[in-house]
């Protein structure tokens, strides 16, 4: 039977009810408190605060989106998910170089270096992490690119997890797609993130037919555009390929932070939104429970 791996221990894939798949609960470094203070998260009560607004809408599960070493950390997310008894994931992996200081072990690491890392990080003891976070940061992957794909696939085949991406400014996903094809990666283990910040149709579907699945992430920040793209994919027949989130890591997003609209909206004033387009349920449940389940599901 598939599960996916929590920070409290291993859940069927199944049972993990509506998902949000690209989140950021906790980021915590000294590089993003000191350069980009308005992403900075780093209390678990005021993640406890949000996540009880999230499960009060009907979130039961979301995917923390930020690796452990440069911001995430699975201890907190574990805290988190014992007082609001929602599913947590937590990402292994990395981000991009600018989370990192210049004498990090990971920006000079092997890709095998880099893979027994993220084994660890998955199967060690819990609180382990569910998923390998990958991201390119331009259109031409660098080196290190390369050996962080390389190190994602050389995990994939060790623990069958899920791998998440991070297209910065939501391009670069058709060189993605080339790395994670020549690394060996099956495509359809693979979410892609921040794609619709791209607003051209042509760009989403070009993704989808290589087989990947696309998180759409950006409908607290600009949901007429994010609906649209929703919508127009469910009628072009991507509907098993489509997941939601709300990258969240801004504190102007968080209402229980004096923010707006605050985290829970994708699962009801979105959620709306996407009724009133013409999406119907069968679809919204696709995108929003069962195609994040069979993502997140591992069978090792």
């Amino acid at each position: 039977m598939a599960f996916a791996r929590t920070v409290l221990g291993d859940v069927a894939a199944d049972e993990l009810g509506v998902t949000l798949s690209h989140e950021h609960l906790i980021i915590d470094s000294s590089i993003v408190e000191r350069e980009w203070p308005h992403i900075h998260l780093p209390s678990v009560a005021d993640a406890i605060a949000e996540t009880i607004e999230l499960a009060a809408s009907g979130v039961r599960t979301m995917v923390d989106a930020m690796p452990i070493g440069c911001g995430g950390d699975a201890a907190r997310l574990a805290d988190v998910a014992l007082a609001t008894r929602c599913n947590l994931v937590a990402s292994t992996g990395m981000h991009t170089v600018k989370y990192y200081a210049e004498a990090d072990w990971h920006l000079g690491a092997s890709a095998e270096d880099l893979a027994r890392a993220f084994t660890s990080a998955i199967e060690g003891p819990a609180p382990a992490a569910g998923l390998i976070k990958v991201a390119t940061s331009g259109p031409t992957p660098t080196p290190l690119e390369h050996r962080l794909f390389e190190a994602a696939a050389i995990t994939v085949e060790a623990t069958g997890a899920p791998v998440l991406t991070h297209c910065e400014a939501g391009e670069g996903g058709a060189a993605q797609i080339e790395l994670i094809a020549d690394s060996g990666i099956p495509l359809t283990r693979v979410v892609m993130s921040h794609t619709d910040k791209v607003t051209d149709p042509a760009y989403h579907r070009d993704l989808l037919e290589s087989g990947v699945l696309l998180c759409l992430d950006q409908g607290l920040r600009q949901p007429e555009e994010t609906a649209r793209i929703l919508v127009g994919l469910i009628e072009a027949g991507f509907t098993a390929q489509l997941l939601i989130g709300t990258d969240g890591a801004r504190r102007s997003l968080w209402s229980t932070l004096d923010g707006d609209p605050g985290l829970a909206w994708i699962n009801t004033g979105f959620r709306a939104m996407l009724v009133e387009a013409g999406v119907d349920e069968d679809s919204l449940d696709m995108i929003f429970r069962v195609n994040p389940g069979r993502w997140l599901g591992l069978s090792i």
